[in-house]
């Protein structure tokens, strides 16, 4: 396994990431734990939760603190966390990034996790209703209290990062040091900016929706239904992702361009000998400025199929055959568009 510095902290992590979405929302605590442990005993030391992951809400978080507490290995993991997600339907604080709201959440994450003490907190979204400086000073208070280590965001624009790092600097307040962007072979616009300004003002980079929900592992085949139990397999999610181009006619999922690249990724997995999702991974990771690939195992099949990325090399000419069917910068599945509510923002 391959350790990298998160950003400029010195702090190492491995190449792969355990996202946990799927605990508590498709694997219950003992296949949680599974999973954790074959990522552990493989080498990963990189787990990342949201306090809004599980159903109900939390759940994933209390997973991975069972994981963590039975095999004794918490001192030895960076344990990274996200706020911002709604909580509470019946309460109009229930969710957000107010200060009120991060201070409640982090103490909750931390009873949920068993621990007292996260090592990455994330603001999950942007929310432009609230100053950057108002959010900056509750995220420096949990630190200096020692309740965490580090602060990073998710899905934020450049622009939102660097001015938060210029609030930061004009306040004297702990800084961002990483984020996490969707992207994939499919969606390579982060590569416009987010990277080049990562890269300049060591900020990590960990990216989810890495196998494009699935679509890079080779779950999707022409001209035939979405499989069971996959998220495409009930109508109503299918014409409600409509619009972010998942169909037939539009760049998306069922497009001819996204399976064009999909025959890429099988040609070159099946002449390395590993699987597509392997060499979906292998690839993010071995891309200039990113830090940690997150996951998103549900079985612990799943997760030892992810661990085998770390064996993959990447070469010259496998990027030369990928970026001629998905063009570096691009998307041909612009699955982040973000059309939610006060929160909309554009890559």
């Amino acid at each position: 396994m391959e350790y990298r510095s998160l950003g400029r902290t010195g702090m190492q992590v491995s190449s792969l990431c355990v996202g946990t979405m799927m605990f508590g929302a498709g694997a219950d605590a003992a296949e949680s734990a599974r999973i954790v442990d074959a990522a552990l005993d493989a080498g990963v030391n990189f787990i990342d939760t949201a306090n809004v992951y599980g159903n109900p809400a939390g759940l994933s978080e209390e997973h991975v603190g069972l994981a963590l507490k039975a095999n004794g290995k918490r001192d030895r993991i960076v344990l990274a966390t996200k706020v911002w997600g709604l909580m509470d339907a019946t309460d109009p604080n229930g969710r957000g990034i107010s200060r009120r709201a991060i201070i409640r959440e982090c103490e909750a994450s931390l009873r949920r996790l068993q621990t007292d003490h996260v090592d990455l907190y994330q603001v999950h979204r942007p929310d432009s209703q609230i100053a950057t400086d108002e959010i900056l000073r509750a995220l420096d208070d949990l630190v200096r209290a020692g309740k965490v280590r580090y602060i990073g965001t998710s899905t934020f624009t450049a622009w939102k990062i660097v001015d938060a790092l210029w609030a930061s600097k004009e306040h004297g307040l702990n800084r961002y040091v990483s984020e996490q962007p969707p992207y994939h072979m499919l969606d390579r616009r982060i590569e416009r900016e987010v990277v080049p300004m990562a890269q300049t003002h060591g900020i990590a980079i960990l990216p989810w929706s890495v196998l494009a929900q699935g679509f890079l592992a080779g779950k999707y085949r022409r001209g035939q239904a979405p499989p069971a139990g996959s998220r495409f397999e009930n109508p109503e999610v299918g014409e409600a992702w409509q619009k972010y181009g998942f169909t037939e006619g539009n760049p998306g999922v069922y497009s001819e361009a996204a399976y064009a690249v999909l025959d890429v990724v099988e040609a070159i997995a099946a002449e390395k000998g590993c699987t597509a999702s392997q060499l979906a991974l292998a690839w993010t990771a071995a891309q200039p400025g990113i830090t940690s690939v997150i996951t998103g195992p549900r079985t612990l099949a799943q997760m030892q199929d992810n661990l085998g990325a770390a064996d993959v090399t990447i070469t010259a000419e496998d990027c030369a055959r990928i970026d001629a069917v998905a063009p570096p910068g691009r998307a041909i599945l612009p699955y982040w568009k973000s059309d939610f509510g006060p929160n909309r923002h554009r890559w």
